[in-house]
């Protein structure tokens, strides 16, 4: 095996996950706040002199409003950090939470700094998803030059081409609740996890909201697919041109079998060993790769796997050397594709449930998976994860840590 970068993890801390929508327990906690209190809990829990950090990278997929400017840098100040602490802000879709570790981790195996905090916030009952706009979708030029398509039909092209039925898309789906409500049953997620309060003091979530523990696939039968009126809109078309050996798109997604929007935040404190030392802070976990990859545009999420088996070759390792898997659920055909390509054991995979359960916070997922994995390393006495991500516009990313 390959030498590990001088980059460990030393801490992780979220907040639960919730629901997304005006009626969702965290729509009233603005964007910073979510950051202020893991800021706060993160210094709190690890006696952290936080002028002993140099910098804290946040990723948001949707830096407006509320989560505009450079939010990082705001919520540093805000959380009563020392103000030698510098903040920056950063988006690469999907995997931007990963990124910022990522980032973070680069930073300190560079040598130029010692300690980083890493993380990401989504506020999507706040900042609604896709508002920022972009080129990509707004460009008529560009959108057509570039093969766009909804990612909802990019989801429904990869079932069509790989033959996955609705019913093993919802049979997934399914084990996904489940697994994530025996976790909460079990407290797997406690460790973690800072419950979020208001200005009050009053308790507004503790567990992630969005866990249906009687999902069932014959619940899941009843939903309507997700996608196809999108996809009579021009956008089958538009994937059939890109892939013309599909006859018809096979509309197989829905809100049931895909990611739930859902507000959040998650950090992860970074270093190298002796940064890690000086404020005294005991290692879990160090970096053992990192990768990120481009993809064919148009179906988008097929990225996890080339990510994947970069990083593995980064760190001289295989498929089979890895104990467990976080894959994001952003839509069940991605997991159940990556699995297939890697030929995974299931049973090493969102041991504990995945965004179909638990909900998508954008720019803060990839770290939520990035620490969800590592707790459960601990708690299992295991040594090797791999947590992986599609991403819009066609990229992928991978991280590989092992457990110290």
């Amino acid at each position: 095996m390959k030498t590990a970068f001088d980059a460990y993890l030393y801490d992780h801390v979220r907040t639960p996950r919730g629901r997304g929508k005006a009626g969702g327990s965290l729509h009233q906690a603005s964007p910073v706040w979510l950051l202020r209190g893991l800021l706060q809990a993160l210094a709190q829990r690890n006696h952290l002199d936080t002028a002993l950090v140099d910098d804290v990278v946040l990723g948001c997929v949707t830096p407006l409003g509320e989560q505009g400017a450079d939010i990082a840098r705001t919520a540093v100040l805000d959380a009563g950090w020392s103000q030698t602490v510098a903040g920056v802000t950063q988006s690469r879709f999907c995997a931007s939470g990963l990124e910022s570790i990522n980032l973070a981790a680069a930073k300190v195996a560079s040598g130029f700094e010692q300690l980083v905090v890493a993380g990401g916030v989504e506020s999507m009952s706040r900042v609604p998803m896709g508002s920022d706009g972009g080129a990509w979708v707004l460009d008529p030029r560009v959108n057509q030059a570039l093969g766009f398509i909804p990612q909802g039909i990019s989801a429904d092209l990869i079932a069509t081409l790989e033959g996955f039925t609705r019913e093993q898309l919802d049979a997934y789906a399914a084990g996904s609740h489940q697994r994530a409500a025996a976790a909460q049953a079990a407290g797997n997620f406690k460790r973690s996890l800072v419950p979020v309060h208001d200005i009050a003091g009053l308790l507004m979530l503790e567990r992630d909201e969005t866990v249906r523990p009687d999902t069932t696939v014959e619940s899941l039968a009843k939903l309507k697919p997700s996608f196809a009126a999108m996809g009579a809109m021009g956008f089958d078309a538009t994937a059939r041109r890109r892939y013309p050996q599909v006859e018809a798109i096979q509309h197989v997604h829905h809100a049931g079998n895909s990611s739930g929007i859902v507000d959040g935040a998650a950090l992860m404190l970074v270093g190298s060993k002796a940064g890690g030392q000086r404020a005294g802070l005991r290692v879990r976990a160090h970096v053992r790769a990192a990768a990120v990859i481009g993809s064919e545009p148009s179906i988008m999420l097929t990225g996890p796997t080339p990510a994947c088996r970069k990083a593995l070759a980064q760190a001289g390792m295989k498929a089979a050397d890895i104990d467990l898997w976080e894959i994001n659920e952003a839509f069940a055909a991605v997991p159940l594709k990556t699995m297939r390509d890697l030929s995974l054991d299931p049973t090493r995979v969102n041991v504990n449930g995945g965004a179909i359960a638990l909900g998508h916070p954008l720019g803060a997922t990839g770290c939520m998976l990035l620490g969800t994995v590592l707790d459960e390393l601990e708690r299992r006495h295991l040594a090797t994860a791999c947590v992986t991500l599609c991403v819009g516009g066609g990229m992928g990313i991978a991280t590989i840590i092992e457990r110290i």
